[in-house]
């Protein structure tokens, strides 16, 4: 069944809006203290912040480039000085830089590898040298469903959530031994700042593919998030939120 969350550390990347927002105050609300990770939107960070503690729990910002290791690792030294451990990290933070493939430039590539595929790696890396002392831990990045089914004019961004893919499974093998779990979520469509930057027409083909005609919530996303954060015996799953059909 599911495990206690008294007192839990939880780092969310990429934590100031949208999905992000949404899974800080799931695990904020529930009593969990909050590692508010953010680069560009402080005040969003702030407000997300102010919202756990009215929710008598607890919260902290740090603005870290998930990109630049250093970063991550002064992140996390600076998260242990204050609560003296990690329980969950849910690798959020996550960019796009769509074109068609033959005209796409390298460093639109690299900026979305480096941010949602590496960024993850960084995390991961940094935090379970953490957990496999506590020998206890959950892992969980967020993908998408064109990681695993691609899409046109995303080669760079379907190329990173595939890669989290792998890097979930392969983490979750070498890292069962230390009680750390690893899963992923493809969250499905969310009309969030970077998700909803879509014309109607997408729009309307996102809705149609979907079995239920609809988009997904990130309230709803939030919430399983935080119910596989208290599973105990889960690791190396992918978990489809999208019900779009291909």
């Amino acid at each position: 069944m599911a495990g206690s969350t008294s007192q839990r550390v939880v780092l969310v990347t990429g934590a100031s809006r949208g999905l992000g927002r949404a899974i800080a105050l799931a695990f904020g609300k529930a009593g969990d203290k909050v590692v508010i990770n953010f680069l560009n939107h402080e005040q969003d960070a702030v407000a997300v912040a102010d919202e756990i503690f009215r929710a008598n729990s607890e919260a902290i910002l740090f603005r870290a480039d998930v990109k630049a290791s250093e970063e991550v690792e002064t992140m996390v030294s600076a998260v242990m000085s204050r609560w003296g451990r990690i329980d969950v990290v849910v690798n959020n933070a996550g960019i796009t830089k769509d074109g068609v493939l033959l005209r796409m430039s390298e460093q639109d590539w690299d900026s979305v590898l480096d941010t949602n595929l590496k960024g993850a790696f960084h995390c991961i890396r940094a935090a379970t040298k953490i957990m496999s002392k506590q020998r206890e831990g959950h892992i969980i990045n967020i993908s998408s469903i064109v990681g695993v089914h691609g899409r046109e004019g995303q080669a760079n961004y379907s190329a990173s959530k595939a890669g989290l893919i792998g890097l979930t499974k392969a983490s979750a093998k070498e890292l069962g031994q230390f009680n750390i779990k690893v899963n992923a979520i493809l969250p499905g469509y969310l009309p969030t700042d970077m998700g909803g930057d879509v014309s109607d027409a997408v729009l309307n083909r996102i809705q149609q593919a979907n079995a239920l005609n609809r988009v997904s919530e990130s309230g709803e996303v939030s919430d399983f998030i935080y119910c596989l954060s208290l599973m105990n015996n889960v690791s190396g799953q992918v978990f489809n939120l999208d019900s779009r059909v291909f």
